[in-house]
């Protein structure tokens, strides 16, 4: 008999596991996905479009919460964990509950759903959310232009609308981010790639993705999320690392897998991280990984007008992933705030309604920053709102994209920007031609 599983997710890699898998596989009957992290995702079907010829209803998605009632209803033989950005002892946690229950609960391998591509393949992953991925991306796309190569970007999954019409998408215009009905969290990352001239493909099936990026590139790059293991076989895999958050890098899954997988570490954020802090990091390089390149990169920060700030009670508003599950307490409009001297911070809780309210409710340690939360339009009219509301002086934006295309904003404010400064030799450079 077909062994009856359950994939636990969140709306990326969970569909991946799936697709590579489990789809067209008799051996396995998947009853159900369960969703967590991404707001509003549970309570849909991945499609039979998607699903293939085993599943013609297609396969419900689940709450989380409802976990051990759906192990139970379906009488589940094992439970495949397969999301990303969590510590050891919460997917512990998680397995406890799964066994208890009656289930196995299986992490399946990181190569073992890596799919080969035609072409070269630069994977660009990390061992945390926040890390300064998407920067490091951004100078390895560069780096190969300046080389003359047609460089595609395939961006890790953020499938939050209609996932039949999002089974293969292509950004080539920022016309294409409005055709495609992108939250302010896909923008943040497709549009950095479309404005340096580039090609992102992003979607559900990533095998289906791969080949049409084949098409069109000389160097394929994957453009990591949270800290999941690529989806591609890499030819050369480049991880970032964050002194900010020494430690994470060996005890958050699968960041730590990713650690031990790379030929490359850039140790990011030198610039404002403590020299403790570094060297931390830099022990557990030699520790797990000896033989790695190790890269060091700052992120200096700066702003279109910094009188905007200076003696301003402002209100940062930070990238919204790496405030809730990347679990940090501050990124770049702080530290921008602080070096063109803002007088205070002011605290958006008073001010917060909707789904942003609800964002502080299971976040509760974001504190006196406002996270831009836009996983749908309703998150995304909310925080248009509470920005309205917030009594300041100033709105200090440090989100990957620029808020005030997607948002009416009503006060003065900045937007802060910030690239990979490499710190000596070796650099990416150094790395890329050797690869070449």
């Amino acid at each position: 008999m077909a062994k009856r599983v359950l994939i636990m997710g969140a709306a990326g890699r969970d569909f991946h596991n799936f697709n590579v898998l489990f789809r067209d596989n008799k051996d396995y009957e998947v009853v159900a996905f369960t969703a967590t992290q991404i707001p509003d995702i549970d309570g849909r079907k991945y499609p039979a479009e998607l699903a293939g010829d085993l599943y013609p209803n297609g396969i419900p998605i689940e709450s989380e919460e409802n976990l051990i009632a759906l192990i139970k209803q379906h009488n589940v033989d094992q439970v495949y964990f397969s999301y990303s950005d969590v510590p050891y002892e919460y997917v512990m946690h998680k397995m406890a509950l799964v066994n208890a229950a009656g289930a196995d609960f299986v992490l399946p391998s990181a190569t073992e759903t890596m799919v080969k591509s035609t072409k070269p393949v630069i994977s660009i992953c990390a061992i945390r959310t926040g890390c300064g991925k998407s920067q490091t991306t951004r100078a390895v796309a560069e780096a190969l232009r300046a080389q003359g190569k047609k460089v595609v970007a395939i961006r890790h999954p953020m499938p939050y609308g209609d996932l039949v019409k999002q089974k293969v998408q292509r950004f080539a215009e920022l016309d294409d981010l409005k055709k495609h009905e992108c939250t302010i969290e896909e923008m943040e990352e497709y549009e950095p790639h479309i404005m340096a001239g580039g090609v992102v493909y992003a979607g559900v099936d990533y095998e289906a993705i791969l080949r049409e990026a084949e098409k069109e590139a000389d160097v394929i790059l994957w453009d990591g999320g949270n800290n999941d293991t690529s989806f591609y076989k890499a030819d050369l895999s480049i991880v970032v690392v964050d002194p900010h958050r020494p430690g994470h890098e060996l005890t958050y899954y699968p960041g730590e897998t990713n650690l031990i997988l790379a030929d490359v570490v850039v140790i990011n954020k030198i610039d404002t991280a403590d020299l403790e802090a570094i060297e931390e990091v830099r022990e557990n390089i030699k520790m797990m990984n000896p033989t790695a390149v190790v890269i060091d990169g700052a992120s200096p920060v700066s702003v279109d007008d910094p009188d905007v700030i200076r003696d301003a009670h402002v209100l940062v508003v930070e990238d919204g992933p790496t405030l809730t599950h990347g679990e940090m307490t501050y990124g770049a409009g702080v530290i921008a705030a602080s070096k063109f001297g803002a007088h205070e911070l002011v605290d958006p809780r008073p001010w917060v309604t909707g789904k942003i309210a609800e964002t502080f409710e299971k976040y509760p340690y974001i504190g006196e920053l406002l996270p831009a939360m836009g996983y749908g339009e309703q998150q995304m009219k909310d925080l248009e709102k509470t920005i309205d509301a917030v009594e300041c002086d100033a709105v200090v934006i440090g989100t990957p994209i620029d808020l005030r295309r997607v948002i009416k904003i009503n006060k003065p404010a900045v937007r802060v920007s910030y690239d990979l400064q490499e710190i000596g030799r070796p650099n990416l450079q150094d790395v890329l031609k050797k690869f070449f």
